[in-house]
């Protein structure tokens, strides 16, 4: 126990911290207004992008009176639209464009070792899904919320290289005459 002449304040023991499921990583925050009768009313908006370094990632955009609710808030509808997407190793399995309101994001897979070529909005997202290897190109627009969620969208049309349909299937079988007449 403490000593009751010392001046020093007690401090609660700290509780070992448990490892964070998800990552989070603020995009952006930008200060937005309203007018009204006697001037103007300041508010905050959060981007906030959730990932858990494996194939989980999920974004958010809130506003709050202060930053830290506008990224309290983000962060909570982040982890509410988490989606699951399909990797390749430490790649994406396929190239994919996706076009979201004005921005446009290419996606292409890349070899082991070349790292995430990607700039802005898309590295941050990309930097908490476990994607070491990609290339990308943003188009068009430089709306950093509308990036986002195309590059998530592009994330979210994925598919798997289980699901994809080859060009060597077993070709179709063909009824014989005998078999037409079999039938009737």
């Amino acid at each position: 126990m403490a000593d009751p002449r010392s001046h020093a304040p007690r401090r609660r023991e700290q509780a070992p911290a448990e490892p964070k499921e998800f990552e989070e990583l603020v995009i952006n925050i930008d200060r937005v207004s309203r007018v009204v009768k006697g001037g103007r009313r300041f508010r905050f908006k959060a981007l906030v992008v959730v990932g858990n370094h494996k194939n989980k990632v999920g974004i958010g955009v809130a506003k709050g009176a202060d930053v830290q609710l506008a990224i309290a808030k983000a962060t909570d509808v982040a982890k509410k639209n988490m989606i699951t997407f399909a990797m390749n190793e430490e790649t994406i399995p396929h190239e994919n464009e996706v076009k979201y309101s004005g921005a446009q994001v290419l996606l292409k897979p890349a070899a082991p070792g070349t790292g995430i070529i990607a700039g802005g909005v898309v590295r941050s997202i990309i930097g908490v899904t476990g994607i070491r290897n990609l290339l990308s190109k943003s188009l068009n627009s430089t709306n950093k919320v509308n990036i986002a969620y195309a590059t998530v969208e592009a994330l979210r049309a994925l598919v798997p290289r289980e699901d994809w349909m080859t060009t060597k299937q077993s070709p179709a079988k063909k009824t014989t005459k005998k078999e037409v007449s079999d039938e009737v």
